[in-house]
């Protein structure tokens, strides 16, 4: 007989879900209504936080991403809030110095986060010793993802090994993150069982379902024995998303692996979320593209994101005839670059780069300033060494860097702060502008004129026009 061991269930729907299916637009007055029915579900956690959402707050909705953050913590009153952050690179796509991720992990805590989970895109640990410290010393939850991908250095023994590293590290649990939905059923409970081998620390699996493997490779690792699940409610579920809270809830229950979740609360939840998805469907937000399965990704292991990223630079250079030969040329690069995981950044690195190479008609001839910067070891260790030809074409004779990437970075929040000054209403504007200066700053002119705005009823001037 099974062990009874109920799987816990992590919230997408607010995160990962829309960054998934509809570029993280989703608008925090639509999500509000839905915080106290979530709050009432019994969840592990719910991801509201990080990723994308940052930079589409103040980019594309004209909203603070911390004033978001301030209403969930205010609205959820039981259930611990989770943010995904990408380590020495926070939310941003460069690394920063140790002083500003100390400052960003205190200033999410303060605000309401309870669960950091901290990734790498090479898998690198050095690059998330800093904000997992910091996370620590300011009493939050440190979960580290291991970016999960394929190739012959991706041993189950490699997989123990750094699982074994994070435990060491102090990290509070280890998150599976299988950002390209990669991980098949069997493939999934082989994994689950060898970190349990390698660390006592709890394990939760995140995945997509880009290749329609989610739900089984969930079920696998639920029955190899993994503690947390990552799951959508089913409107924003499936396709690039992660596999349907409910239909997971309801394959468990009666199991020895029961989440003792209300499949009619969820239902509801469920029927709040459905006529926005219908509205992205109509305005074309949602593309229906996306909700399908792409065996693709199977195929050429590339995450369903990034090959949409290819298609669209193949279309601007009218060379959508090229896919294949690109698609063909991603696992060389890669291959030459040391075997990185596809992820934000390292993919987008990888995939441009093989555009260029096809394109130009010699390989290398082009080479974006990214790949540069992976080359001479910025973004820091690879699993295995850069092909040392491609290397030298790439960066000539400039030395790579074998350090800790950020040990070179003096620190810079002094110098931000004197930067953003003008415009600083709030401790975090200071943060928001570090990550992404130029966003930031037009999203703080737009709150300055809106502050400033001349009320007609009670002004002199009553035209209602903006003070020059």
């Amino acid at each position: 007989m099974v062990e009874k061991k109920p799987v816990k269930i992590t919230e997408t729907i607010l995160r990962d879900a829309h960054q998934s299916l509809i570029a993280t637009r989703m608008t925090t007055e639509q999500m509000l209504p839905a915080v106290e029915m979530l709050d009432n579900i019994g969840y592990y956690s719910v991801e509201c936080w990080g990723g994308a959402t940052f930079d589409a707050c103040m980019r594309f909705l004209n909203e603070d991403p911390w004033e978001r953050l301030r209403k969930f913590r205010a609205g959820f009153k039981k259930t611990k809030l989770q943010m995904l952050f990408r380590g020495q690179n926070i939310l941003g796509y460069n690394h920063y110095a140790d002083d500003v991720v100390e400052y960003f992990v205190q200033k999410s805590i303060a605000n309401g986060i309870d669960i950091l989970r901290i990734f790498d895109c090479l898998n690198d640990l050095r690059n998330l010793q800093t904000a997992v410290r910091a996370a620590k010393k300011e009493g939050g939850h440190a979960q580290v993802a291991l970016s999960y991908t394929l190739g012959d250095a991706y041993t189950l023994d490699y997989w123990k090994g750094v699982a074994k590293e994070i435990e060491e590290m102090g990290a509070d649990s280890i998150c599976i993150k299988d950002m390209a939905g990669l991980l098949t059923p069997y493939a999934a409970e082989e994994l689950v069982k060898a970190l349990k081998e390698g660390t006592k620390l709890p394990i939760d699996v995140h995945t997509h379902y880009t290749s329609g493997c989610g739900s089984m490779a969930l079920l696998k690792a639920v029955e190899a024995g993994v503690d947390i699940i990552d799951t959508a409610i089913s409107p924003f579920a499936l396709g690039t998303s992660q596999p349907a809270t409910e239909v997971m809830v309801e394959t468990f229950k009666g199991t020895p692996y029961d989440t003792g979740l209300d499949l009619n609360k969820l239902v509801e939840i469920a029927d709040y979320f459905r006529p926005i998805r219908e509205e992205c469907l109509e305005n074309g937000l949602m593309n229906p593209k996306v909700l399908g399965v792409n065996i693709k990704t199977l195929q050429y292991q590339v995450p369903g994101g990034m090959l949409s990223n290819l298609v669209s630079q193949l279309k601007d250079a009218n060379a959508e005839d090229r896919y294949y030969e690109v698609l063909e040329e991603v696992p060389r690069v890669r291959a030459e670059f040391g075997d990185p995981p596809l992820v934000t950044p390292s993919s987008q690195i990888v995939g441009t780069q093989a555009v260029l190479n096809v394109l130009s008609g010699e390989r290398y001839k082009m080479v974006t300033k990214e790949t540069k910067k992976l080359l001479s070891g910025e973004f820091g260790k690879t699993i295995k060494p850069f092909d040392p030809e491609v290397q030298k074409k790439c960066i000539g004779d400039a030395t790579p860097i074998t350090c800790r990437p950020a040990d070179l970075i003096e620190p810079q929040l002094e110098k931000i702060e004197k930067e953003m000054a003008r415009y600083k209403t709030q401790d975090e504007d200071v943060l928001s502008y570090a990550l992404f200066p130029n966003v930031a700053l037009d999203f703080f002119k737009k709150r300055e004129a809106k502050m400033t705005k001349v009320d007609p009823d009670t002004a002199d001037n009553a035209s209602g026009s903006y003070p020059v």
